[in-house]
């Protein structure tokens, strides 16, 4: 039976996690007028989530906690049919407009998307 817990193991804690994505050539990415899914790979036997929320871009804490609280729901519930890489989902200014229905499966459909993608390049 799939465990669908979120531990450290599946998150990115580390700037160096965040910047081996930011700085390879060829991520690969999905996403939205809403969000962006950045993909790089990853040297664990798991798929890990970081998220950047900048307050730039969804001013209100309340907001950015949201977002990133339907997010990492979401991952959890799709981690099992993921391949084995690191994903960085970035907000964007209209992702605050969305309701938690709609945020909900929009990241289900780029989570489809992912999921075709190989494990190991």
């Amino acid at each position: 039976m799939n465990k669908f817990a979120f531990s450290r193991e599946f998150r990115l804690l580390t700037p160096k996690h965040f910047d081996s994505i930011f700085q390879q050539p060829h991520t690969h990415r999905a996403g939205s007028q809403h969000l962006t899914i950045l993909v790089g790979n990853n040297t664990v036997n798991n798929p890990r989530l970081g998220q950047t929320v900048p307050k730039k871009q969804i001013k209100l804490a309340v907001d950015r906690n949201r977002f990133k609280r339907l997010v990492r729901e979401s991952f959890r519930l799709h981690q099992h049919s993921l391949p084995a890489k690191d994903f960085v989902v970035i907000a964007r200014k209209s992702a605050k407009d969305l309701s938690n229905e709609e945020l909900r499966a929009l990241l289900h459909k780029l989570w489809q998307r992912l999921s075709q993608l190989p494990q190991k390049k």
